[in-house]
């Protein structure tokens, strides 16, 4: 009897180790407007946990990984995010997509200690500084700066700028405005648009009537490649500048041709095939372009990319703090010098995006195909 009831309690304490596990969470938006920016967040998260759990998890505990749609909903988004610490009780959570969608849960996040991992762009997301709350993509400022350095360094004086009517586009106007100044750029002309907008041409041609030196596009989804039909429609025969929010094969085929000769700031990993071997970014872009590519038959993509440095922050920081979430917040901030899929990220405990300028490259599109601009 002894030795039956030993038994059962080595299998019950055997089974209560094998089923010990850490329960991360993600929000993405896999179906909507934004898809293209979901899908292969998720794809890329899902890809990781599998190869990582085969190699037995982290700190020997494998990983269990739920992730929700909030299609690109605000409101959708505080629903999967309450779900996911509630009802799931994970430790972390990565995403959301969308910078609106990230606003809406930040506060949720910090309020509950959950640290969260943001896979959307905007400086707002992290400035002010919290505890919980971080970023992976490169933020508006970088981004601003990098066009402006390229267009100071060809002589441009007169800028034109178009923004979408939502979180990442107030923000990106936001920076654009503020930045020009300091690069003696004038802003003659200040539009806006709407997500869901058909038809830009009212907006581009009082652009037009302003004569810019240059047109900056800040926005993300369907619209912008709109903007870039109607600007060929328009004939207008000055030099178009998208955001990082573009960086995307979806763009190029939402917007087909008219895309030839648009010019924005992205990660490496668009033009990795082009970079030198020298670059050191270009083993771990390549490792993960081929896997990703193997694995879904798709093109990768710097918004899979964001989450894949997400996803390394994570474990970087489970690793040294284990699932008490205090502590993995902690870790987070203090990471220095991870060369990841979007740059090299130095957090500290005013930083919780950890990049520069530098993790950026102007690209120019030309015959549907990326390539360096610089």
């Amino acid at each position: 009897m002894r030795r039956m009831i030993f038994s059962f309690l080595m299998v019950l304490i055997f089974t209560t180790v094998a089923l010990a596990d850490i329960k991360l969470g993600a929000i993405f938006s896999i179906t909507g407007p934004a898809s293209y920016l979901g899908l292969p967040e998720k794809q890329t998260l899902e890809m990781l946990v599998e190869e990582l759990n085969k190699k037995n998890g982290i700190n020997g505990e494998k990983i269990d990984l739920i992730i929700y749609d909030d299609k690109g909903e605000d409101a959708e988004a505080r629903k999967k995010f309450l779900r996911l610490v509630q009802n799931d009780k994970v430790i972390a959570v990565i995403g959301p997509s969308r910078t609106g969608t990230s606003l809406a849960i930040k506060e949720l996040a910090q309020e509950m200690g959950i640290p969260l991992i943001s896979v959307a762009a905007s400086k707002t997301i992290v400035y002010p500084v919290q505890k919980y709350i971080f970023k992976t993509p490169q933020s508006d400022e970088q981004a601003v700066e990098k066009i402006y350095d390229y267009l100071k360094k060809n002589g441009k004086k007169k800028i034109a700028i178009i923004t979408s009517q939502d979180g990442f586009g107030d923000t990106g106007r936001n920076a654009l405005i503020a930045e020009a100044k300091n690069y003696e750029l004038e802003v003659v002309a200040d539009e806006r648009f709407k997500d869901t907008d058909k038809d830009m041409t009212s907006q581009l041609s009082k652009i037009a009537a302003k004569k810019p030196d240059a047109v900056i596009c800040w926005g993300v989804g369907p619209a912008p490649a709109v903007i870039a039909k109607n600007y060929k429609q328009l004939n207008m025969n000055i030099p178009l500048f998208m955001s990082h929010g573009v960086a995307s094969k979806k763009f190029i085929e939402l917007a087909g041709a008219a895309t030839d000769g648009i010019y924005l700031p992205a990660g490496r990993l668009v033009v990795v095939d082009k970079l030198p071997d020298s670059d050191k970014y270009k083993p771990i872009l390549m490792a993960y372009k081929k896997s990703f590519e193997a694995k879904f038959n798709s093109p990768v993509s710097p918004f899979g990319g964001y989450a894949y440095d997400a996803f390394h922050l994570f474990k970087m920081a489970v690793e040294k703090a284990g699932k008490d979430k205090a502590k993995i917040a902690d870790a987070l901030q203090n990471i220095k010098g991870f060369v990841g899929v979007t740059g090299v990220f130095n957090m500290s405990k005013d930083d919780h995006n950890g990049l520069g300028k530098e993790s950026f490259m102007m690209i120019r599109i030309k015959n549907g195909e990326w390539e360096i601009a610089e």
